[in-house]
């Protein structure tokens, strides 16, 4: 009989890849610092600066869904998702990396810089003579924007790490009855802290403030549900790819084809929610027709980000609905691999359009630099990630919820 892998161990191809697209990302950045960030072409210094922000916000938040998803099926006492939570958990660690990244690329744009090209409320002249952006300047300021940010990217890493320490308790060794009660009691009050924060962060005021701010004329009810979704979606892709990896290298013995069904099912049912919002926040503001509120969509419908704004639906919701709509395809390791993919590249390009389309209108041109800083967040994710992965056992075999997810089905 076959042992059981508990321990994953880092294969030298995991981190010579790693180091790879690390030193790509890291050359990337570098090349584009002297082409771009030093220049004293204004324009090129916020597209360097865009580029940064885009994809380092992308790839936190997706990283932060793997926590929430935790902390959503704690509180709903969703015994299914055990056998694979050190996946999440591990994803989870890149937060506090991926956070300190955004908060210094932020305090550079803000504070140091200055950069009135990504944000224009940062110019006060031309705050004093606008009467829309003098109304929001009480909370559009460098200040507030900042505490902000500090405490949503503090406190996500805080709470995440907490929920991992507790997570460990269940590698010490077998629970009673009061023991097993009172970890998911702790378990519960420290989900509901991380939802609570998650939902006035995530799902209201940080994409305001650090996306939507970027056309501050225009504004959006749905926009920040919509960056969410786009956000989880992508997250629970990323889980599914590491969840079929540790599946293929033997990994993960309890983890079978009915846990991947339930990872397909929200990749499904959140292509369709973020269509949903895709086409209400679209259509609401086509109808009514107000300036303010079509100056963000004129020039991505009819301008340079007209193919990419409608390739969007046809990746993120079109591809989605057809393959994944199939009780088979979400079974099947190799149709799950590529649509976990392409929706992370689907709302990767979002996050492009949502940035850049504000910064630079007029041109809509992914470069070398666009994909060698995404590389370098990419290497970055899978070094951290398995080495995460690799400092506990992947099955959490004291959890109260254990067999519930050996025998689950769906």
């Amino acid at each position: 009989m076959t042992p059981v892998k508990e321990q994953f161990e880092i294969p030298s191809k995991m981190k010579t890849w790693s180091m790879v697209l690390i030193a790509i990302g890291v050359i990337s950045f570098i090349l584009g610092l002297i082409t771009k960030g030093v220049s004293n072409n204004a324009e090129d210094k916020a597209v360097f600066l865009g580029t940064l922000m885009y994809n380092t916000i992308f790839w936190m938040l997706i990283c932060n869904a793997s926590m929430f998803f935790i902390c959503a099926t704690t509180l709903a006492m969703g015994g299914w998702s055990t056998v694979i939570r050190r996946v999440p958990e591990a994803i989870s660690t890149l937060v506090p990396v991926f956070g300190t990244i955004t908060l210094l690329i932020l305090i550079y744009v803000v504070v140091i810089d200055h950069n009135i090209l990504v944000y224009p409320w940062l110019d006060k002249a031309t705050v004093e003579k606008d009467e829309i952006l003098k109304g929001k300047s009480g909370f559009l300021n460098p200040g507030f924007f900042l505490v902000w940010t500090i405490l949503a990217i503090g406190l996500w890493s805080l709470l995440g790490y907490r929920m991992r320490k507790l997570s460990s308790e269940t590698d010490e060794g077998p629970m009673d009855y009061d023991t097993g009660k009172q970890f998911t009691w702790r378990n519960t009050v420290t989900a509901s802290l991380f939802i609570v924060w998650f939902a006035l962060t995530v799902a209201s005021t940080v994409p305001w403030f650090w996306m939507m701010s970027l056309d501050p004329h225009w504004y959006s009810t749905m926009y920040s549900w919509y960056t969410f979704a786009s956000s989880f979606v992508s997250g629970m892709s990323l889980i599914s790819l590491w969840v079929i990896y540790l599946k293929n290298k033997g990994y993960l013995e309890y983890a079978n084809e009915e846990h991947l069904h339930d990872i397909g099912k929200f990749m499904f049912a959140f292509s369709i929610f973020w269509t949903y919002l895709w086409f209400s926040q679209y259509m609401l503001i086509w109808y009514g027709n107000i300036p303010e509120e079509t100056v963000y969509f004129k020039h991505r419908v009819e301008g340079a980000y007209k193919g990419i704004f409608f390739m969007n639906i046809i990746i993120n919701f079109v591809c989605p609905l057809l393959i994944l709509m199939k009780r088979a395809v979400k079974r099947n390791y190799t149709l799950m691999t590529f649509m976990a993919v392409l929706i992370i590249f689907g709302h990767w390009i979002d996050f492009y359009q949502m940035v850049m389309g504000s910064i630079r209108k007029d041109d809509a041109t992914l470069t070398w630099f666009d994909f060698g800083i995404a590389s370098l967040f990419i290497g970055l994710m899978i070094h951290f990630t398995g080495r995460a992965l690799a400092k506990k056992p992947l099955t959490p075999k004291y959890h109260p919820f254990l067999k519930e997810s050996i025998i689950h089905h769906t």
